[in-house]
């Protein structure tokens, strides 16, 4: 069985946990080929996403002859497929806030993606993200190219699922994966009931990294807080900010480190110097895999207040070092994260209600924190181990593979 991974930009520092998923697929014996539009290698500090750069092939980096090529060939030797699949583009471009154009540009994608799936015998494609990625994915299929599957992590498709064009995605697709319960209602919400058992839960996982870390063995204790997560609107570092002057005017001693870089940089840079917070708050840019674990590691716990999720890898990483998370009522986080037990949740933009969260974590006693760190450790290692997800992923793409071509046989 040879997969096909197609992904907007990959490998990516946001990413690692496809990368992770790709490698645990290989070890169980599926052959995967990496498909990208393209990456940004400026922006990879981790080794392992490094070593991917080399492995992957990029849409937007061929020259412009292959593409002219790819629309000729798929115009000349499958006229009609051709042409559906293209009105499909013009079709969802129409009602889509991206446009037309942008979805023309997605059509010629999708003709040179097909030649090099056909190219490399491919028996199926798997997408992350049910935006561009598996629109690409889909016009390619319609060509006449292998089926797919997606995977969808929130929040953007549950923002805009008709923009989208969500249920289009999963009529055509073979099967769809939720990474939470959460997600797998919202895709409910977008397909008839009839289609619901297309729908699967395979969660994130994280790797031998983490269940074996000798760090997460020890029980170290410090007043330093932890934020990690690109720095822009949805991961509400502001609000944190904000949280965070409100316990350094009462008083509290502690530090903040915001691990990560984005759009939002410079304004939360500014917010620091107006709320008089940089001998306290430290903005990292982008750091490596085992850098975000020494953060962690270091830290008495993590605060991630969001205010739109799907269900962040980071919060499972900090509960495999067992650490305490402070996080939010949102999307699947409350299905990881119960309030009291291995951390605390928060309504999504509540100052007062994170401020105190944030106080309890700063005044509890280490036997507290060991306690609520081992309730962590428990439950990501029972719902977040990817050797168990990636079992069930492999299985689908196998029943799928072998559903079709048992089809076509008959």
């Amino acid at each position: 069985m040879r997969v096909a991974y197609f992904i907007n930009q990959y490998p990516k520092v946001s990413h690692s946990f496809i990368r992770r998923e790709i490698q645990a697929l290989e070890v169980l014996n599926v052959s995967v080929l990496r498909f990208a539009l393209r990456t940004n290698p400026e922006e990879l500090v981790d080794k392992f996403d490094q070593s991917e750069l080399g492995r992957t092939h990029y849409i937007l980096s061929a020259p412009a002859g292959d593409f002219l090529l790819a629309l000729g060939s798929c115009l000349l030797r499958q006229p009609r497929a051709f042409l559906k699949s293209l009105f499909t583009a013009l079709r969802l471009g129409l009602r889509s806030d991206r446009g037309v154009f942008r979805h023309l540009i997605y059509f010629v994608e999708a003709c040179l993606l097909f030649r090099w799936l056909k190219k490399a015998n491919v028996d199926h494609v798997h997408a992350h993200f049910g935006t561009n990625s598996t629109m690409v994915v889909m016009l390619a299929h319609l060509l006449g190219g292998p089926g797919y599957s997606f995977t969808v992590h929130g929040p953007e498709e549950f923002d805009k699922p008709e923009f989208l064009a969500l249920k289009e995605k999963i009529e055509h697709c073979r099967f769809v994966v939720a990474i939470s319960s959460y997600g797998r209602s919202q895709l409910f919400r977008w397909v008839p009931m009839e289609q619901w058992p297309k729908v699967k839960v395979v969660h994130c996982g994280l790797d031998e990294v983490f269940w074996d870390n000798k760090e997460s063995q020890v029980f170290t204790v410090s007043d330093q807080l932890v934020c990690v997560g690109r720095l822009c609107e949805q991961k509400g570092q502001l609000l944190l900010l904000e949280a965070a002057k409100a316990l350094a005017d009462a008083g509290y001693s502690f530090s903040l480190v915001l691990a990560g870089d984005g759009p939002m940089r410079s304004e939360l840079e500014q917010r620091i110097e107006s709320y008089g917070l940089t001998d306290i708050v430290n903005i990292t840019g982008w750091v490596s895999n085992e850098q975000v674990r020494e953060l962690i590691s270091s830290s008495r716990g993590m605060v991630l207040p969001s205010f739109a999720e799907g269900l962040p890898v980071v919060i499972m990483e900090a509960m495999a070092l067992k650490k305490p998370v402070i996080s939010t009522y949102v999307a699947g986080i409350p299905e990881l994260v119960q309030h009291g037990e291995n951390g605390w949740l928060v309504p999504a933009g509540d100052v007062e209600q994170l401020i105190s969260a944030m106080r309890q974590l700063l005044d509890a006693d280490d036997e507290t924190l060991l306690a609520m760190g081992s309730k962590a450790y428990e439950s990501v290692a029972r719902e977040h181990h990817i050797v168990r997800e990636v079992e069930k992923l492999a299985g689908y793409f196998r029943e799928v593979t072998e559903m079709d071509r048992s089809d076509a046989g008959n």
